[in-house]
């Protein structure tokens, strides 16, 4: 057997570097290259590795890892599973702070390779720096901790360790039914230890992401629960873009002129414009896709996980309304009693088509009017101007906390119409992406996708800090041809936004919408709607008077710090003004751009038909908090339980 001596590190690049992925009849490179933010635990023996023996691999300088991580999964997410990044950090806090982007990945389904410096395997010296001692187990490392938010976890003690360990890593990253984080730790001391590794460990290797074939009696089976019923309901789940499964959902949708409604992960799989989108569903779902919902006698989800927002807290649906699932998962595949369609969704869809031959379903002008009710209230909510009659549907105090915003900002522009100006200005086939706070409910009900796969929103995890990351991971997906938009709120925006900077540093220009209303607005939403006074939901001064944060507004001046991070910005607070800074932001190359776009408070959208489960205290010292626990039991009554 032929052997080459190669440190662990080495051997490990030169993997990756050979490693390929064949879906149908397309065949390309699966880790287009790695983020890397150095430090002790990488940069002597994985980065001596990487620049001894990456050539095809693509190396980034991360800022902040769990900035670099979003990265990662965005880009992952946006080739539809195909293609991923690795990212490598040091031990300990830099370790740490990946777990958080891992969570993301796995959440979300979304193959991402993690490679954190861990502690000598050696124990010589013991403790190193930055390494966590538990008495009960030497063994233990911060990297432990990713073992729950990783579908594969493995420590590398000794070099040949390497080849079982990523084979193994390399069978979940390419699996599509249980994909995810992929961790690998990397003590120092052995990335710098050699072994003679087998040649043929290095050679190129094609793994197939195939599609699973639906069987006979699956098929048979879903087809008659569906014939058993006259308002049969489709989910446009995530599922139908990662199996590229959009051809097929519309055939079978016009076929049996089945409306469906979307999930944050499918949107964009069909034009906004097609007769039977419903738009989105569930918690954050407009009126159309939620009246139809409540109606329906059979769900056919398409590569959809039924989370509570897409179930409203299993509210929504009918209590004898069945389910059939299309899933490559079985876990999935199997919620909510469903009859299961363990397969992709291309050939689930194909077949389920030919075994419905001669279905008719019992609509009669419903859907149109669903959508004709809906796009009037659309009309509403895009054109809702301030000191225009408007005033904010909430509470007094929260009304006096929007008026007192206007006054502390100069803002006068109303987060829906904002939203919607963007979405007309943008070119066609821009791709757009966002995660947290109340923009994704605003975007599921409002974006107006009229390209394919071009909405990217990351509301598995809803993890804060995702926006600005997610976005450079997005353009190194779509190239220069097209333009990614991040919709981010403040809140989202302070807490995490290092990769601005790389995006500088890599002459890619993303640009990166900053809704501004001094404010975490929709948890605010959640906090006051329950009946209680805001606490640390406002971004507001400490007042001396009183000492608690009801001061007045802080106006941050965000398009002051994309300036300094050497991007071009502008400051928006009018209809005008946004339309004059993205006409000439189109014109700006390989820089990104910052819209510092002022929000009033409070001018977000509201619910439509739906409930959501969150807490509700059974004893309150409100009024306000009782009725808030009474209307939570009626609706957890008439939920389903499984």
């Amino acid at each position: 057997m032929e052997t080459v001596k190669l440190t662990m590190a080495q051997a490990l690049v030169r993997f990756l570097e050979n490693q390929y992925v064949a879906y149908d009849d397309v065949e390309q490179p699966f880790v287009k290259g790695v983020f890397m933010l150095p430090g002790h635990g990488n940069v002597v023996g994985l980065g001596q590795a990487l620049l001894q023996e990456a050539h095809r691999l693509e190396v980034y300088q991360g800022k902040n890892e769990q900035g670099q991580a979003q990265v990662a999964v965005a880009f992952a997410k946006h080739m539809k599973r195909k293609q991923i990044m690795a990212v490598t950090s040091s031990v300990g806090p830099g370790a740490a702070n990946m777990i958080t982007a891992a969570a993301t990945a796995t959440a979300n389904n979304i193959p991402v390779l993690i490679l954190p410096g861990d502690v000598y395997a050696c124990r010589q010296p013991d403790p190193v720096l930055q390494q966590i001692e538990q008495p009960n187990d030497l063994s233990i490392s911060t990297n432990d901790a990713y073992r729950p938010v990783c579908r594969y976890w493995d420590r590398i003690v000794r070099p040949e360790q390497l080849m079982s360990a990523m084979m193994s890593a390399f069978r979940v990253l390419t699996d599509p039914a249980d994909t995810g984080a992929v961790c690998i730790a990397l003590p120092q001391d052995v990335e710098g230890e050699a072994y003679d590794y087998p040649v043929s460990f290095f050679a190129k290797r094609v793994w197939r992401i195939e599609r699973r074939p639906a069987t006979d009696i699956a098929i048979k089976q879903a087809a008659e629960v569906i014939r058993s019923g006259k308002k049969p309901l489709l989910i446009c789940g995530g599922g139908v873009r990662y199996s590229e499964a959009h051809a097929a959902f519309r055939a079978f949708a016009e076929k049996y002129q089945i409306p469906f409604g979307e999930t944050q992960a499918g949107k964009s799989a069909i034009e906004w414009t097609h007769p039977l989108n419903l738009g989105g569903l569930g918690v954050t779902g407009c009126s159309a896709a939620n009246d139809i919902a409540k109606e329906a006698d059979v769900i056919i989800g398409v590569g959809t996980r039924y989370t509570d927002f897409t179930t409203s807290s299993k509210w929504l649906f009918k209590e004898d309304a069945r389910f059939v699932n299309i899933n490559v998962s079985e876990f999935q595949s199997f919620k909510l009693n469903a009859v299961p369609v363990i397969a992709d969704a291309r050939d689930a869809l194909g077949k389920l088509s030919v075994a419905l031959e001669g279905y008719k379903t019992g609509y009669n002008g419903e859907i149109k009017a669903a959508i004709d009710k809906w796009n009037k209230e659309y009309d509403r909510l895009a054109a809702i101007k301030f000191g225009d009659g408007y005033v904010p549907e909430v509470n007094d105090a929260n009304a006096q906390s929007a008026f007192r915003y206007a006054e502390d900002v100069k803002a006068s522009f109303t987060q829906t119409t904002a939203l919607a100006a963007v979405n007309k200005l943008i070119d066609p086939g821009d791709s757009v992406i966002g995660a947290s706070g109340s923009l994704p409910g605003d975007m599921q009900r409002m974006w107006r996708a009229s390209s394919p796969d071009t909405y990217n929103m990351e509301y598995g995890y809803s993890c804060m800090g995702y926006e600005v990351s997610g976005a450079l991971g997005v353009k190194f997906a779509i190239g220069d041809d097209h333009e990614v938009y991040s919709m981010v709120g403040d809140g989202a925006f302070i807490m995490l936004h290092s990769e601005f900077l790389t995006a500088v540093q890599e002459h890619k220009k993303i640009n990166v919408v900053v809704f501004d209303n001094a404010s975490y607005g929709c948890i605010n939403n959640l906090q006051t709607g329950q009946g209680n006074a805001s606490l640390c939901t406002e971004l507001r001064f400490r007042n001396p008077e009183t000492g608690k944060h009801d001061g007045n507004f802080i106006s941050v001046d965000f398009a002051g710090i994309a300036r300094a991070y050497g991007a071009k910005a502008y400051t928006v607070r009018t209809l005008e003004e946004l339309e004059a800074a993205i006409a000439e932001a189109k014109k700006i190359k390989d820089v990104p751009v910052l819209f510092d776009v002022k929000v009033l408070p409070k001018s977000m959208t509201e619910g439509y038909g739906a409930w959501w489960r969150v807490g509700s205290v059974e004893v309150g010292g409100t009024e306000a908090n009782r009725a808030a626990w009474v209307n939570h039991v009626e609706h957890e009554k008439a939920a389903r339980k499984y």
